[in-house]
């Protein structure tokens, strides 16, 4: 993989990863206000406390696996152009 190639996959993670934040920031705001009217109680929680919550770290989890396993990429971050060249790698 070249140097442009890898600035291209970490600028596309770093994408992938920041849309990934702002679902996140949505799912929460969507879970915790969105249901604050709503009269259901988990283990005698409102609804709304427990969906902004527990409910926004598993919608994370299940976000980071899904860009680890879809969007990210294992690459070496040596520098294998300057090593193909002889040259130094620092």
């Amino acid at each position: 993989m070249t140097r442009e190639e890898k600035y291209r996959q970490v600028r596309r993670e770093a994408g992938a990863t920041g849309v990934l934040l702002a679902l996140i920031i949505l799912f929460w705001c969507a879970a915790g206000f969105g249901l604050a009217g709503v009269p259901v109680f988990v283990l005698g929680l409102p609804l709304w406390a427990v969906m902004g919550t527990v409910g926004v770290w598993l919608f994370a989890i299940v976000g980071v696996y899904v860009l680890v396993h879809g969007w990210f990429a294992d690459m070496s971050l040596d520098d294998e152009e300057a090593r193909t060249r002889g040259g130094d790698a620092r």
